[in-house]
């Protein structure tokens, strides 16, 4: 019996391992071969002999994007949306996060606070009344259009009230003693001490506002005003040549669109793909710790 249970055990990792490299490839050979595609030649593209490897490399695409300026202005508009929008959502998720983790006896109504946030995890008002609120509040068109809507995220807020509740009260404690307010408490202590929840919670809002395109595509009328995944949407998916210039189109003809598309969805990726390594160590330590405690 003990023999089987071993040789059982000595199984699980090799199995373990086979399926996660699956996994693993299932999510890096689609990469490989947009990156292959984009480094290509149009003939080779067109013909179907790209792989996981560029063949006939050359970077045609790329000096092709590099003088597109409406990829760029994309490019300069989702930038802006990503620091202006994650920066106010993580305050705002601070400033809301430290009160509600508060027993009911310390913050009276702490209870009824919770549940009114919750609440909107469950229900919502529907894509028509948001858009008609956004409109009304004359919105539309701007960059506020994008940042303001979503920018409460309940779900990192209920992650990272869990993540203060665990923290230590003697250190809170001891602060009050020595006459702190709830701010110095908030930004000498909670802060400090929630760097794994924090940084998993701005890799979450930051991806998120770089990866929206749907609010871009109908809160913003003019096409000089979309965010760079409304814009390669429009581009790729759509297929709205209407936002090339009369150069562009005339240039489309010497190499494959296949080709072009590849290089903007990689480069529409490169950002966060750069950016998500420095964080990844943070990840799963702040998903456990601020998921123990409901």
């Amino acid at each position: 019996m003990l023999l089987k249970l071993v040789k059982k055990m000595s199984v699980f990792p090799i199995i373990n391992g086979i399926i996660l490299l699956l996994l693993s490839m299932l999510c890096i050979l689609p990469i490989m071969h947009i990156i292959a595609i984009s480094f290509s030649s149009s003939i080779a593209v067109e013909t179907g002999k790209v792989g996981f490897i560029p063949y006939d490399f050359t970077l045609s695409a790329y000096e092709f994007i590099a003088q597109r300026i409406e990829f760029w202005r994309a490019m300069y508009v989702t930038i802006q949306r990503v620091i202006i929008g994650g920066g106010i959502s993580m305050l705002l998720t601070v400033l809301t996060a430290y009160p509600l983790s508060k027993e009911d006896s310390y913050l009276k109504g702490r209870n009824i606070f919770a549940w009114v946030f919750f609440i909107t995890m469950l229900v919502g008002g529907g894509l028509i009344p948001w858009y008609m609120l956004i409109k009304q509040l004359n919105l539309m068109d701007t960059l506020w259009a994008l940042v303001l809507p979503g920018a409460v995220q309940v779900f990192n807020i209920v992650i990272l009230l869990n993540f203060f509740r665990q923290l230590p009260k003697a250190l809170e404690e001891a602060a009050v003693i020595d006459g702190a307010s709830h701010f110095i408490i908030l930004f000498k202590i909670y802060i400090p001490s929630a760097m794994p929840a924090l940084a998993t919670l701005t890799l979450f809002t930051l991806v998120g506002h770089w990866n929206s395109w749907f609010d871009g595509l109908i809160l913003m009328n003019f096409p000089e005003k979309y965010p760079l995944q409304t814009y390669l949407q429009t581009m790729i998916i759509a297929k709205d040549f209407s936002l090339m210039t009369g150069y562009n189109v005339q240039s489309m003809g010497e190499i494959s669109s296949k080709t072009v598309q590849a290089a903007q969805i990689f480069l529409g990726a490169l950002p966060v793909m750069l950016f998500y390594p420095f964080l990844q160590k943070y990840f799963v330590k702040g998903i456990v710790l601020g998921s123990v405690k409901g």
